[in-house]
């Protein structure tokens, strides 16, 4: 047991000796909101209750090998199954997070492309459950290892099958919305 305890110590010693490669990011890929906190709720601006503008994003991190990027916004809690709020590709790695009311207020970034929602419009849909207990909505940032080629409209399913295999990493943020 104790040397087993002193391989892992010595393991980790050395792993945080080794220097990383110039260019590659040591940091945890991430995504995060200034607007709220993960696991809280998401500000009424955000939502079909307020004026309905997608909520300012950042992230940091972006895995070595980072060609294109891909956001998803879903609540897996709506009473239809999970109901697609946002659909954003062909974000370039060069970004480091999106500005409030992207496709509304604040242009599209130069290549990306928004695909449908679950309304079967492009663009972002805020949270708009119905009454009762507050639903999660998922933030998930896809990084790519090639550009898609996508054009506008593409669907959930259909920008799933277009990442298949090229996903080199994910991060995730999580916020709450609810009507009493």
């Amino acid at each position: 047991m104790r040397a087993m305890f002193l391989f892992l110590v010595l393991c980790a010693l050395a792993s945080a000796a080794t220097p990383q490669k110039p260019g590659v990011n040591s940091g945890a890929f991430s995504i995060s909101s200034p607007a709220f906190e993960p696991g809280s709720p998401i500000p009424q601006r955000y939502t079909c209750d307020g004026p309905d503008l997608s909520p300012p994003l950042a992230w940091s991190g972006l895995p070595e090998g980072t060609k294109a990027l891909a956001l998803v916004c879903d609540d897996p809690d709506a009473p239809v199954g999970t109901w697609d709020h946002w659909i954003v590709y062909g974000l370039p790695p060069s970004l480091a997070g999106l500005p409030e009311g992207v496709g509304k207020s604040a242009p599209l970034p130069p290549g990306a492309v928004e695909g449908k929602n679950g309304w079967g419009r492009l663009g972002y849909g805020g949270p708009c459950p119905p009454p009762g207990k507050p639903h999660r909505y998922f933030f998930k940032l896809y990084a790519l290892k090639a550009a898609l080629g996508l054009k506008a409209g593409a669907t959930k399913g259909e920008l799933k099958a277009a990442m298949d295999g090229l996903v080199i990493s994910s991060a995730e943020l999580v916020g709450t919305y609810g009507r009493p």
